[in-house]
C-alpha cells in the first residue's frame, strides 16, 4: 500500500521548545471502554517494546484503544498577543470577511472535534476560554461551561452570556450561519476557520487559529511541531509494529453508532480516511469509493467484509455494547468482523479530535491492530 508522506517543515528540537512543547518516550493513557470520565491512568510502552501479532487480520475479539498521552505539553506561560489582528474569516457561505480581532481576553471557540479549543490551549491562552463545545477535553476546560446541546446545537444566548471577545469557529457546529450572523449582530468578533478533515488542513488551522489570536508566529511552529509529531509516529509504527507484508494490513470500517437507529460509515474526506492510512490499515470505505458519511447499508457492509470495524466508544456503549452491535446491527453477523467479535472502539472526543491528539490516537489505534494484547 502506497503512502505518500509529507515533510515537516521544521524538525528540529529548538523548535519544539518554542512553543513548550515536548514528546514522551512512553504514553500515560486512560483505561475503561466509555471513553473519558475518571478513567484509571495507566503507563504504556513504547512501541518498540511490543510484540505484534503474525496475522493482524486474523485477530479475535474486541479492543478498546488506549490513547496516551498528551504527548504534547501545554506552555507554562501565557504568550502574549500581537493585537490588533486582522484575518480573513473562512465562512461557510464562501465569503472572507476581513475581522479585526482587538481582544483575546474572553474567548470561545467551537468544533465538533474540539480542535480550536485545543489549539488554544497549546497556543498558550488556555486561560482565556470561558465556554466550550461538548467534544473539548484539553488540560484546564474540564470546568469551562458548555455552549452546545444534542444535535451539536450552538446556544447563542448562552454564548452571549459569557461575554466573548473572540469566538473561533470551524463551522461544524451551528446552524453555522444563525451563529455567525447573530453573534456578528451582537458585536462578538468572530472568526472561522476551514474544518480539519485530514492532516493538511490540520496544520493549516493551527495557523489560522495562531494569527486569529495575534500569535502567527506562534500558530506556524504548533504546524510545524504537530506534523513533525504526526510524521514521527508514522515512522515508529512503520519501524516497529505494521508488518512488512501488504496482505497481512487489517481492512477496515469506521460506523458511526447512536442508539438503535443511527448508523453512518465513514469513507473519504471523513478524516477517519486519514487516519487508517496513516497507521497502514485499508480503509475499504475509501478503497471502494465510498466519499464522506452516509448511512450504512447491510449489504454494502456484507460485501466490504471487514476484518475489523472501528467505532466511538459511546456510540458502542449506546448500542448496548459488542455482542448487541453484532446481533442487531444487520450486516455485522455475516462480516469476518462480527465473526470474529473484533470490534475496536476508541475514545469519541479524540478520535476526529486532530492536533496535538494525533500522534496519539495513532499510537493507540497501531497498538489496537497490531498488538492488542498488549491493551489488556
Amino acid at each position: 500500500m502506497n503512502r505518500t508522506r509529507h515533510k515537516p517543515i521544521v524538525r528540529s528540537a529548538a523548535l519544539l521548545i518554542a512553543v513548550s512543547m515536548l514528546l514522551t518516550g512512553c504514553q500515560a493513557a486512560q483505561s475503561g471502554n466509555t471513553g473519558g470520565g475518571d478513567a484509571q491512568v495507566v503507563e504504556l510502552a513504547p512501541l518498540s517494546e511490543l510484540t505484534p501479532v503474525g496475522d493482524p487480520r486474523a485477530v479475535t475479539g474486541p479492543t478498546h484503544v488506549q490513547v496516551g498521552g498528551p504527548s504534547f505539553e501545554t506552555p507554562s506561560e501565557a504568550a502574549e498577543p500581537d493585537l490588533p489582528a486582522t484575518v480573513l474569516s473562512k465562512d461557510l457561505d464562501g465569503k472572507t470577511p476581513e475581522v479585526t480581532v482587538t481582544d483575546t481576553s474572553r474567548i470561545i471557540a467551537l468544533s465538533i472535534t474540539g480542535t480550536l479549543a485545543d489549539y488554544v490551549v497549546a497556543l498558550g491562552l488556555g486561560d482565556n476560554l470561558v465556554g466550550k463545545d461538548t467534544a473539548t477535553s484539553a488540560p484546564g476546560t474540564e470546568d469551562l461551561p458548555l455552549v452546545t446541546g444534542s444535535g451539536h446545537v450552538v446556544n447563542v444566548e448562552g454564548v452571549l452570556g459569557l461575554e466573548p471577545t473572540l469566538v473561533l469557529t470551524d463551522g461544524s457546529l451551528g446552524p453555522d450561519d444563525v451563529v455567525r450572523i447573530q453573534l456578528r449582530q451582537a458585536g462578538v468578533e468572530v472568526v472561522a476557520v476551514d474544518r480539519i478533515t485530514d492532516f493538511e488542513s490540520s496544520y493549516q488551522a493551527a495557523r489560522d487559529v495562531g494569527a486569529a489570536l495575534g500569535l502567527a508566529e506562534s500558530g506556524e511552529q504548533l504546524a510545524a511541531a504537530i506534523e513533525s509529531s504526526i510524521n514521527d509516529k508514522i515512522v515508529e509504527i512503520e519501524e516497529t509494529v505494521k508488518p512488512a507484508d501488504v496482505e497481512r494490513l487489517p481492512r477496515v470500517v469506521f460506523l458511526y453508532l447512536r442508539g438503535s437507529k443511527v448508523y453512518y460509515m465513514f469513507g473519504e474526506g471523513s478524516g477517519i480516511d486519514t487516519l487508517l492510512n496513516a497507521v497502514g490499515a485499508v480503509d475499504i470505505a475509501t478503497e471502494q469509493g465510498w466519499k464522506g458519511e452516509k448511512q450504512v447499508t447491510p449489504e454494502a457492509l456484507v460485501a466490504m467484509d471487514p476484518d475489523a470495524i472501528l467505532v466511538m466508544s459511546k456510540g458502542l456503549e449506546s448500542v448496548g455494547g459488542v455482542d448487541s452491535l453484532i446481533a442487531d446491527l444487520s450486516g455485522v453477523a455475516q462480516t469476518k468482523a462480527g465473526k470474529n467479535r473484533r470490534i475496536i472502539d476508541v475514545d469519541d472526543t479524540l478520535v476526529l479530535a486532530g492536533g496535538t491528539r494525533t500522534a496519539d490516537v495513532l499510537d493507540g489505534l497501531a497498538r489496537a491492530l497490531y498488538a492488542p494484547d498488549s491493551l489488556q
